[in-house]
């Protein structure tokens, strides 16, 4: 019997499917299905990876940003206007964190022991800056503050490369997801050009040093992001989630398109209140990408409140069922291609 890290290891780091994949929700469950959840009888109180015999993901993610930072009115809205503004609250910016270090000492023996995955996520430079512009103002901000962008986003890259080497004095986390949000469910928000201008030069600074830890680095970005995919990569970004289908996103055209790219993801939410038949279907639909590496499927966002306890349970079943399926496969295949060679060795 594998742990979770190793399944985890050998399909995000090898290809290799042969051991199965972790079972796991990758996001945090909405506070209304939890609501609708808890009148259904979960324990107010449930730890629902345990609950529900998930594998244990463990996610640290650590803002630049402090409880002194002024907040936006409203969501979406500004905290900055202009250059001004970031010099008025850059002394509440970009402070390390005071890690809990008895609890980060425990999640590094839960890892060594491959009881739990570790995943860091640091803020990037589409997603912080429109954290403090606001969403309108941070569009307009490529054209109407192009160098103070650039600056906020060199500051951001030289606070994200001091928290790694904070939290990697704790435990070396086995993948980091930045967030960037930066498509809709046609494509980017933003240009090529604009990416290459505004974003590469942070991406090249922090990546490499990413790398240099043996993290494999994560995109976390919504709605159609295939495009984005040649322009990630050129960066040294190595996968993204969470592959949202209802934006049109199709993981076997992704992998038949980058063989080696990492997915997290990929399993359309909409079915999983629709019965075991449409279940199956997904599984099916998802598999050629599943059987190719480098994927772990799991819900492609957080688990609608639509979806029964009971729902979510045949869910999670199908989906171990799913993992040992495409084990054996996997495992099949690797004893026939052994034969195959041995057979010609012998000719």
């Amino acid at each position: 019997m594998y742990t979770a890290r190793e399944r985890f290891q050998a399909v995000m780091i090898r290809g290799d499917v042969s051991k199965g994949f972790p079972i796991i929700e990758w996001a945090s469950w909405w506070n209304l299905t939890r609501e609708n959840w808890i009148a259904q009888g979960v324990p107010a109180d449930a730890d629902l990876q345990e609950y529900f015999g998930l594998d244990r993901m463990r996610q640290l993610w650590l803002r630049p940003t402090s409880k002194q930072t002024p907040a936006p009115k409203d969501h979406g809205g500004p905290i900055i206007q202009d250059e001004d503004d970031y010099e008025r609250i850059l002394p509440t910016l970009y402070r390390l964190p005071q890690l809990n270090a008895d609890a980060m000492r425990q999640w590094r023996t839960e890892q060594e022991q491959g009881q739990a995955i570790l995943w860091l996520t640091l803020e990037g430079p589409f997603w912080y800056p429109r954290r403090l512009f606001g969403i309108q103002g941070h569009l307009y901000a490529f054209y109407d503050y192009p160098e103070l962008m650039k600056r906020i986003n060199a500051d951001l890259a030289e606070y994200n490369l001091a928290v790694l080497t904070e939290v990697c004095k704790y435990f070396i986390p086995d993948f980091i997801t930045i967030a960037e949000d930066m498509s809709y469910n046609h494509g980017s928000m933003i240009s090529y050009a604009q990416m290459d201008e505004f974003m590469a030069p942070f991406y090249r600074q922090v990546i490499p040093e990413i790398l240099k830890y043996g993290i494999i680095p994560l995109i976390d970005s919504d709605g159609q992001v295939e495009p984005l995919i040649p322009w990630f990569e050129d960066v040294g970004i190595q996968g993204i989630l969470p592959l949202e289908r209802m934006a049109g996103v199709d993981v076997n055209r992704i992998r038949a398109a980058h063989p080696q790219w990492r997915m997290i993801g990929g399993f359309d939410k909409t079915v999983m209140n629709l019965g075991e038949d449409a279940l199956r279907a997904e599984f099916d639909r998802i598999k050629p990408a599943v059987m190719g590496g480098y994927f772990i499927p799991s819900c492609d966002h957080q688990t609608p409140p639509e979806v029964s306890v009971e729902d979510y349970r045949l869910y999670v079943r199908l989906l171990r069922e799913f993992s040992d399926e495409c084990a054996r496969e996997a495992r099949r295949g690797n004893s026939e291609a052994v034969a195959s060679e041995s057979s010609d060795r012998a000719i």
